[in-house]
This record gives structure tokens, C-alpha cells and sequence, in this order.
């Protein structure tokens, strides 16, 4: 499993389907275990979370700071 584009994957699904992201929000290994097909351990489940919830941020501080960059352009 290519672990780095699960967590791409997961985003996007998180991003795109608001019932996902409500029930990745409320129980994140419930739902990864729901979509992946597969049941891994906890700790592996825990790895692809934190990469999903990190590549979450990061795209929420890449859109302020574009916003922020339009702001004073103008």
C-alpha cells in the first residue's frame, strides 16, 4: 500500500464528502477502516490520520496565506 497517496486520497475524500469528514471527524479509525477495505492496526491506522490531519492544515495555512497574498496585491 503506497501509504503517501492513501493520505492523498483520504484528503480529498475528507475535502469533497461532507459525510465523510463528519464521520472522520468522530471516529477517524472507524472511518479510514470503512474505506480502506482492510483492517490494520491501530498504530498504522494512527499514521495515516496524522498524515491526513497534517496535509489538512497545511492546505488551510496555503489557502490563508494565498488570501493574504491577493489582499495586498490590490
Amino acid at each position: 500500500m503506497d501509504i503517501k497517496a492513501k493520505i492523498e486520497e483520504i484528503v480529498e475524500k475528507v475535502k469533497n464528502d461532507k459525510d465523510f469528514a463528519s464521520k472522520f471527524q468522530a471516529d477517524p479509525i472507524k472511518a479510514l477502516e470503512g474505506i480502506l477495505g482492510v483492517d490494520l492496526p491501530d498504530e498504522q491506522l494512527k499514521s495515516i490520520i496524522d498524515g491526513v490531519k497534517a496535509k489538512i492544515s497545511l492546505d488551510n495555512v496555503s489557502g490563508v496565506v494565498g488570501g493574504l497574498k491577493d489582499l495586498f496585491k490590490k
